[in-house]
């Protein structure tokens, strides 16, 4: 794992961003579906419901309207928890934790078979991609006693494992699709995480009434559309982490002079590869308009 800090160069790379791989479209703010790694504004839509004149409302295609993995075997929790010790081989982790994390993964894989959840589902991906990536955060920024919001949930990542890995924080699990936030509130009661709770809300409206010291922000979109979705909150938390893939130093570029106008400064980008050739991921940390001076 690596560490730089803006001001070292962000070395170019030509892979293309894929900053949580096989997601499933995640409900953010406006939108009910992610564009991660788009670097071009979306063009925006009108109301749900809402039509121009003369203009024949459009019918919102339903993400579950075709399941993409109703037949595919579910595995075993020993197998889960064995690609689960694969993936954190060598890390300091309670395999308590590693025993809870195969529960949800199970639950993510069973709710997959009834909504299209996440297209990673392969036990050691699954370990790997889902769980490494979400617990890599709490090693590099203090969690302990602070709250967190992560928006665009889904299946409930990255902040379910986060908040497995980390008891005394916080975490708020939104998702604007009622589906998915129904979901991740069933996960939540059965596997009896007591620090996390589900939002089924617009990011925006949320955090117009609410604060928290972290934002959370995985397969959304693009670094750019994510400082624009917040931008009318952005007073409202302190840091944004963001989950890339190798491809964060253009999104970071292309995202610099929108970032800058908005008052989010990046503060750290942590680099770290996943097991088994599966790539390269980043954190990078902003410091949000509502921390600056705190």
């Amino acid at each position: 794992m690596s560490l730089q800090h803006p001001a070292d160069e962000p070395r170019e790379r030509d892979d293309r961003e894929d900053g949580a791989p096989g997601e499933a479209p995640k409900g953010a703010g406006g939108e009910d579906g992610g564009t991660d790694g788009a670097e071009e504004a979306a063009p925006e839509e009108a109301p749900e419901g809402a039509a121009e004149p003369g203009v024949t409302a459009k019918k919102v295609d339903d993400p579950d309207g075709k399941l993409l993995h109703a037949a595919t075997p579910v595995p075993s929790l020993d197998e889960l928890f064995a690609a689960m010790q694969w993936a954190f081989e060598g890390l300091e982790l309670d395999p308590g934790v590693l025993e809870r994390f195969a529960a949800h993964a199970r639950a993510v894989l069973e709710g997959n078979q009834r909504m299209n959840l996440t297209a990673i589902v392969t036990p050691k991906e699954v370990a790997a991609k889902h769980y490494l990536d979400a617990w890599r955060a709490t090693r590099i920024v203090p969690l302990m006693g602070r709250s967190l919001l992560d928006v665009g949930t889904g299946a409930g990542f990255p902040g379910v494992p986060i908040a497995l890995s980390e008891p005394h924080a916080k975490v708020g699990l939104l998702d604007s699709l009622k589906k998915r936030a129904d979901f991740v509130a069933e996960s939540v009661s059965k596997l009896a995480i007591k620090n996390a709770f589900a939002i089924n809300e617009r990011a925006e409206d949320h955090l117009a009434r609410n604060r928290y010291d972290i934002v959370l922000m995985r397969a959304v979109s693009s670094v750019r559309e994510n400082v624009r979705l917040l931008r009318k909150v952005r007073h409202s938390h302190k840091d944004l982490l963001m989950f890339k893939g190798p491809s964060w130093s253009r999104e970071v570029r292309a995202a610099e002079r929108e970032a800058e106008r908005l008052g989010f400064r990046l503060d750290t980008v942590i680099e770290h590869k996943l097991p088994g050739e599966m790539g390269d991921r980043a954190i990078l940390v902003y410091r949000a308009p509502g921390g600056h001076g705190n």
